[in-house]
């Protein structure tokens, strides 16, 4: 369960229950504008596959380039 503590400047504080660290932030802009303290929030994170692809293909063209003959 990932509940919003507090608003810090640009950050939201939210505690995490079932983390050993209980807090980590967030930029508030990541929030719901209509998110308050004490909110429960639902937090899905992804692999964008297709960035990572691109990613992986200009470090290998940028390590070919640096390592040539």
């Amino acid at each position: 369960m990932f509940i919003i503590d507090r608003f810090e400047e640009g950050w939201a504080v939210i505690e995490a229950q079932q983390l050993a660290q209980n807090t980590f932030n967030l930029p508030r802009a990541l929030i719901p504008a209509e998110a308050k303290e004490g909110d429960v929030l639902d937090i899905i994170i992804t692999i964008n596959q297709t960035a990572t692809a691109s990613r992986k293909q200009y470090l290998k063209q940028l390590t070919n380039e640096l390592f040539k003959d």
